[in-house]
Protein backbone atom coordinates (compact mmCIF):
# COMPACT_ATOMS: atom_id res chain seq x y z
CA UNK A 1 0.00 0.00 0.00
CA UNK A 2 2.80 2.47 0.75
CA UNK A 3 4.45 1.74 -2.35
CA UNK A 4 0.69 2.54 -4.08
CA UNK A 5 0.79 5.71 -2.24
CA UNK A 6 4.40 6.86 -2.88
CA UNK A 7 4.22 5.85 -7.02
CA UNK A 8 1.02 8.04 -6.98
CA UNK A 9 2.85 10.81 -5.08
CA UNK A 10 6.01 10.85 -7.25
CA UNK A 11 3.32 11.22 -10.37
CA UNK A 12 1.57 14.66 -8.58
CA UNK A 13 4.95 16.19 -8.24
CA UNK A 14 6.02 15.14 -11.94
CA UNK A 15 2.24 16.68 -12.61
CA UNK A 16 2.55 19.91 -10.73
CA UNK A 17 6.24 20.43 -12.06
CA UNK A 18 5.00 19.81 -15.75
CA UNK A 19 2.36 22.40 -14.67
CA UNK A 20 4.58 25.35 -13.39
CA UNK A 21 6.56 24.98 -16.52
CA UNK A 22 4.02 25.63 -18.66
CA UNK A 23 2.61 28.60 -16.72
CA UNK A 24 6.23 30.02 -16.47
CA UNK A 25 7.13 29.45 -19.79
CA UNK A 26 7.29 33.06 -21.93
CA UNK A 27 4.05 33.65 -24.43
CA UNK A 28 4.76 33.10 -27.75
CA UNK A 29 3.90 35.88 -30.54
CA UNK A 30 2.45 34.41 -33.55
CA UNK A 31 5.61 35.47 -35.70
CA UNK A 32 2.94 36.59 -39.22
CA UNK A 33 0.68 38.87 -36.71
CA UNK A 34 1.51 42.26 -37.97
CA UNK A 35 2.40 44.29 -35.04
CA UNK A 36 0.36 47.47 -35.24
CA UNK A 37 0.75 50.91 -32.79
CA UNK A 38 -2.48 53.20 -32.73
CA UNK A 39 -2.92 56.42 -31.20
CA UNK A 40 -6.19 56.32 -29.68
CA UNK A 41 -8.87 53.69 -28.21
CA UNK A 42 -11.13 53.53 -31.24
CA UNK A 43 -8.52 52.89 -33.87
CA UNK A 44 -8.00 50.29 -32.07
CA UNK A 45 -11.49 48.81 -32.31
CA UNK A 46 -10.88 49.67 -36.34
CA UNK A 47 -7.80 47.96 -36.71
CA UNK A 48 -9.21 44.60 -34.82
CA UNK A 49 -12.07 44.62 -37.63
CA UNK A 50 -10.22 44.27 -40.31
CA UNK A 51 -7.16 42.54 -39.25
CA UNK A 52 -8.78 40.12 -36.85
CA UNK A 53 -6.26 37.71 -35.53
CA UNK A 54 -3.64 38.81 -38.17
CA UNK A 55 -2.77 42.13 -35.91
CA UNK A 56 -1.46 42.72 -32.33
CA UNK A 57 -2.69 46.03 -31.25
CA UNK A 58 -1.46 48.39 -29.05
CA UNK A 59 -2.85 51.40 -27.95
CA UNK A 60 -0.48 54.99 -27.22
CA UNK A 61 -3.27 56.74 -24.75
CA UNK A 62 -4.46 54.35 -22.41
CA UNK A 63 -8.31 54.14 -20.69
CA UNK A 64 -9.20 56.99 -18.52
CA UNK A 65 -6.34 59.35 -19.85
CA UNK A 66 -6.84 62.53 -22.36
CA UNK A 67 -5.07 62.54 -25.88
CA UNK A 68 -4.78 66.45 -24.93
CA UNK A 69 -1.71 65.59 -22.23
CA UNK A 70 -0.64 62.07 -22.34
CA UNK A 71 3.24 61.68 -22.45
CA UNK A 72 3.90 57.75 -23.30
CA UNK A 73 5.46 55.32 -21.29
CA UNK A 74 9.09 54.06 -21.40
CA UNK A 75 7.49 50.76 -22.25
CA UNK A 76 5.07 51.93 -25.41
CA UNK A 77 8.13 53.69 -26.85
CA UNK A 78 9.44 50.31 -27.45
CA UNK A 79 6.90 48.69 -28.60
CA UNK A 80 6.45 51.67 -31.49
CA UNK A 81 10.58 50.60 -32.59
CA UNK A 82 9.15 47.27 -32.98
CA UNK A 83 5.94 47.77 -34.88
CA UNK A 84 4.86 47.47 -38.12
CA UNK A 85 2.37 49.63 -38.54
CA UNK A 86 1.38 53.00 -36.85
CA UNK A 87 -2.05 54.09 -37.19
CA UNK A 88 -2.73 57.55 -36.33
CA UNK A 89 -6.32 59.90 -36.59
CA UNK A 90 -4.57 62.21 -38.33
CA UNK A 91 -5.94 65.47 -36.95
CA UNK A 92 -4.49 68.13 -34.72
CA UNK A 93 -5.15 66.12 -32.17
CA UNK A 94 -2.64 67.16 -28.96
CA UNK A 95 -1.06 63.70 -28.46
CA UNK A 96 -0.23 63.77 -32.34
CA UNK A 97 1.19 66.82 -32.79
CA UNK A 98 3.39 66.06 -30.26
CA UNK A 99 4.80 62.92 -30.21
CA UNK A 100 3.62 61.70 -33.91
CA UNK A 101 7.16 62.85 -35.72
CA UNK A 102 8.99 61.53 -32.43
CA UNK A 103 7.27 57.96 -32.78
CA UNK A 104 8.51 58.20 -36.58
CA UNK A 105 11.67 59.03 -35.44
CA UNK A 106 11.84 55.86 -33.39
CA UNK A 107 11.20 53.60 -35.80
CA UNK A 108 11.51 54.63 -39.24
CA UNK A 109 10.76 51.26 -40.97
CA UNK A 110 6.69 51.29 -39.93
CA UNK A 111 4.27 52.12 -42.08
CA UNK A 112 2.02 55.57 -40.72
CA UNK A 113 -1.37 55.85 -42.24
CA UNK A 114 -3.46 58.65 -41.25
CA UNK A 115 -6.33 57.52 -40.75
CA UNK A 116 -8.24 60.65 -41.51
CA UNK A 117 -7.33 60.77 -45.26
CA UNK A 118 -10.08 62.21 -47.62
CA UNK A 119 -12.35 63.09 -44.70
CA UNK A 120 -12.58 67.31 -44.67
CA UNK A 121 -11.81 68.73 -40.93
CA UNK A 122 -14.37 71.86 -39.58
CA UNK A 123 -13.79 73.78 -37.30
CA UNK A 124 -13.58 73.29 -33.70
CA UNK A 125 -16.52 75.42 -31.64
CA UNK A 126 -15.10 76.79 -28.23
CA UNK A 127 -16.91 79.05 -25.99
CA UNK A 128 -15.77 82.77 -24.33
CA UNK A 129 -16.20 84.15 -20.69
CA UNK A 130 -16.71 87.59 -22.27
CA UNK A 131 -19.24 86.74 -24.87
CA UNK A 132 -22.72 84.82 -24.97
CA UNK A 133 -22.61 83.95 -28.57
CA UNK A 134 -20.26 80.82 -29.69
CA UNK A 135 -17.88 81.27 -32.17
CA UNK A 136 -15.08 79.73 -33.82
CA UNK A 137 -11.14 80.06 -33.60
CA UNK A 138 -9.12 80.73 -36.56
CA UNK A 139 -7.21 78.13 -37.70
CA UNK A 140 -8.56 75.64 -34.47
CA UNK A 141 -9.52 72.42 -36.19
CA UNK A 142 -11.78 69.83 -34.75
CA UNK A 143 -9.71 66.85 -34.30
CA UNK A 144 -12.59 64.37 -33.47
CA UNK A 145 -13.89 63.13 -36.52
CA UNK A 146 -14.24 59.41 -35.42
CA UNK A 147 -17.20 60.41 -33.75
CA UNK A 148 -19.32 60.65 -37.27
CA UNK A 149 -20.24 56.62 -38.04
CA UNK A 150 -19.83 58.13 -41.99
CA UNK A 151 -15.98 59.24 -41.16
CA UNK A 152 -15.31 56.26 -39.18
CA UNK A 153 -15.87 53.77 -42.54
CA UNK A 154 -13.96 56.28 -44.37
CA UNK A 155 -11.46 55.41 -41.75
CA UNK A 156 -11.73 51.42 -41.81
CA UNK A 157 -11.40 51.73 -45.55
CA UNK A 158 -8.02 53.44 -45.17
CA UNK A 159 -6.37 51.45 -42.64
CA UNK A 160 -7.94 48.13 -44.47
CA UNK A 161 -5.82 49.15 -47.76
CA UNK A 162 -2.74 50.20 -45.91
CA UNK A 163 -3.10 46.30 -44.21
CA UNK A 164 -3.81 45.26 -47.82
CA UNK A 165 -0.81 46.85 -49.31
CA UNK A 166 1.69 45.68 -46.46
CA UNK A 167 0.59 42.57 -46.06
CA UNK A 168 -0.75 41.57 -49.99
CA UNK A 169 -1.07 37.84 -48.94
CA UNK A 170 -3.76 38.28 -46.73
CA UNK A 171 -5.63 41.69 -48.98
CA UNK A 172 -8.83 39.40 -49.70
CA UNK A 173 -9.42 39.16 -45.24
CA UNK A 174 -8.61 42.29 -44.67
CA UNK A 175 -11.23 43.74 -47.43
CA UNK A 176 -13.88 41.30 -46.40
CA UNK A 177 -13.54 41.87 -42.29
CA UNK A 178 -13.93 45.53 -43.27
CA UNK A 179 -16.94 45.21 -45.34
CA UNK A 180 -18.36 43.62 -42.66
CA UNK A 181 -17.88 45.93 -39.83
CA UNK A 182 -18.79 48.79 -42.82
CA UNK A 183 -21.76 47.13 -42.75
CA UNK A 184 -22.22 47.41 -39.07
CA UNK A 185 -21.57 51.21 -39.02
CA UNK A 186 -23.48 51.76 -42.40
CA UNK A 187 -26.46 50.30 -39.80
CA UNK A 188 -25.77 52.29 -36.76
CA UNK A 189 -26.16 55.38 -39.11
CA UNK A 190 -29.32 54.44 -40.32
CA UNK A 191 -30.51 53.70 -36.85
CA UNK A 192 -28.99 57.00 -35.28
CA UNK A 193 -31.24 58.99 -38.50
CA UNK A 194 -34.26 57.36 -37.46
CA UNK A 195 -33.60 57.96 -34.01
CA UNK A 196 -33.66 61.38 -34.33
CA UNK A 197 -35.88 62.02 -37.00
CA UNK A 198 -39.04 63.97 -35.63
CA UNK A 199 -36.74 65.56 -33.09
CA UNK A 200 -37.67 69.17 -32.50
CA UNK A 201 -35.47 70.57 -30.27
CA UNK A 202 -31.67 69.48 -31.10
CA UNK A 203 -29.49 71.40 -29.13
CA UNK A 204 -27.24 69.93 -25.99
CA UNK A 205 -24.74 71.12 -24.00
CA UNK A 206 -21.87 69.17 -23.57
CA UNK A 207 -18.36 70.07 -21.49
CA UNK A 208 -15.71 69.10 -23.92
CA UNK A 209 -16.60 69.98 -27.38
CA UNK A 210 -16.10 66.64 -28.97
CA UNK A 211 -18.98 65.59 -30.69
CA UNK A 212 -19.10 68.51 -33.49
CA UNK A 213 -18.65 65.82 -36.06
CA UNK A 214 -21.60 63.88 -34.42
CA UNK A 215 -23.58 66.71 -34.40
CA UNK A 216 -22.89 67.87 -38.14
CA UNK A 217 -23.81 64.54 -39.63
CA UNK A 218 -27.13 64.57 -37.55
CA UNK A 219 -28.36 68.05 -37.72
CA UNK A 220 -27.84 69.05 -33.86
CA UNK A 221 -26.04 71.37 -32.35
CA UNK A 222 -23.72 71.16 -29.51
CA UNK A 223 -23.28 74.23 -26.97
CA UNK A 224 -19.58 73.42 -25.28
CA UNK A 225 -18.89 74.54 -21.43
CA UNK A 226 -15.48 74.77 -21.47
CA UNK A 227 -14.21 78.02 -22.39
CA UNK A 228 -10.60 77.88 -23.94
CA UNK A 229 -10.13 74.49 -21.96
CA UNK A 230 -11.17 75.45 -18.54
CA UNK A 231 -13.88 75.61 -15.64
CA UNK A 232 -16.13 78.59 -17.05
CA UNK A 233 -16.70 81.43 -14.00
CA UNK A 234 -19.55 81.55 -11.62
CA UNK A 235 -20.74 84.61 -14.62
CA UNK A 236 -20.49 82.07 -17.00
CA UNK A 237 -22.31 78.93 -15.57
CA UNK A 238 -25.18 81.42 -14.55
CA UNK A 239 -25.19 82.33 -18.74
CA UNK A 240 -25.49 78.55 -19.47
CA UNK A 241 -28.17 77.72 -16.76
CA UNK A 242 -30.24 80.88 -18.28
CA UNK A 243 -29.01 79.68 -21.40
CA UNK A 244 -30.51 75.96 -21.44
CA UNK A 245 -33.71 77.29 -19.61
CA UNK A 246 -34.34 79.75 -22.45
CA UNK A 247 -33.80 77.38 -25.02
CA UNK A 248 -35.34 74.00 -23.27
CA UNK A 249 -32.33 72.48 -23.30
CA UNK A 250 -32.45 69.35 -21.28
CA UNK A 251 -29.09 67.33 -21.73
CA UNK A 252 -25.72 67.91 -20.63
CA UNK A 253 -22.87 65.32 -22.02
CA UNK A 254 -19.55 64.96 -20.33
CA UNK A 255 -16.77 62.87 -20.66
CA UNK A 256 -14.85 60.92 -17.80
CA UNK A 257 -11.88 62.34 -19.43
CA UNK A 258 -12.56 65.67 -18.14
CA UNK A 259 -13.91 67.18 -14.93
CA UNK A 260 -17.18 67.14 -14.74
CA UNK A 261 -18.27 70.03 -11.73
CA UNK A 262 -19.43 72.34 -14.53
CA UNK A 263 -21.85 70.40 -16.11
CA UNK A 264 -22.89 68.38 -12.92
CA UNK A 265 -24.11 72.16 -11.74
CA UNK A 266 -26.04 73.18 -14.73
CA UNK A 267 -27.51 69.39 -15.34
CA UNK A 268 -28.98 70.04 -11.01
CA UNK A 269 -29.81 73.82 -11.82
CA UNK A 270 -31.90 73.08 -15.15
CA UNK A 271 -32.76 69.58 -14.02
CA UNK A 272 -31.57 68.18 -17.07
CA UNK A 273 -30.38 64.83 -17.79
CA UNK A 274 -26.55 64.29 -17.09
CA UNK A 275 -25.13 61.70 -19.18
CA UNK A 276 -21.62 60.54 -18.56
CA UNK A 277 -20.01 59.07 -21.99
CA UNK A 278 -16.34 58.96 -23.76
CA UNK A 279 -15.62 59.50 -27.38
CA UNK A 280 -12.70 57.60 -26.89
CA UNK A 281 -14.55 54.14 -25.39
CA UNK A 282 -12.41 50.91 -27.49
CA UNK A 283 -16.01 49.76 -28.10
CA UNK A 284 -16.66 52.45 -30.97
CA UNK A 285 -20.37 50.93 -31.55
CA UNK A 286 -21.37 50.44 -28.55
CA UNK A 287 -20.70 54.17 -27.50
CA UNK A 288 -22.41 55.78 -30.78
CA UNK A 289 -25.37 53.59 -30.14
CA UNK A 290 -25.48 54.97 -25.78
CA UNK A 291 -25.34 58.42 -26.91
CA UNK A 292 -27.55 58.23 -29.94
CA UNK A 293 -29.94 56.59 -26.95
CA UNK A 294 -29.73 59.49 -24.74
CA UNK A 295 -30.22 62.18 -27.67
CA UNK A 296 -33.32 60.20 -28.44
CA UNK A 297 -34.85 59.74 -25.24
CA UNK A 298 -33.95 63.67 -23.80
CA UNK A 299 -34.71 65.11 -26.92
CA UNK A 300 -38.08 66.51 -27.59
Amino acid sequence: MNKIFSAIFKLLIIFAVIIFQLDCAPAKKDPKQLKVVVTILPLAEFVEQVGGDLVAVMVMVPPGSSPHAYEPLPSQMVDVSEADMLVAVGAPIEFELVWLDKLREMNRHMTVVKASEGIPLQKSLSSHAHQSEKHHHDGNLDPHIWVSPRNAIRMVKNISQALSELDPDHQELYQKNSTAYINQLDALDQEIRHQLTGKKNRKFMVYHPEWGYFASEYGLEQIPIEVEGKQPTAQGLKRFIDQAHAENIRLIIASPQFDTRSAEIISRQINGKLAIISSLDRDYLGAMKKISHILFEEME
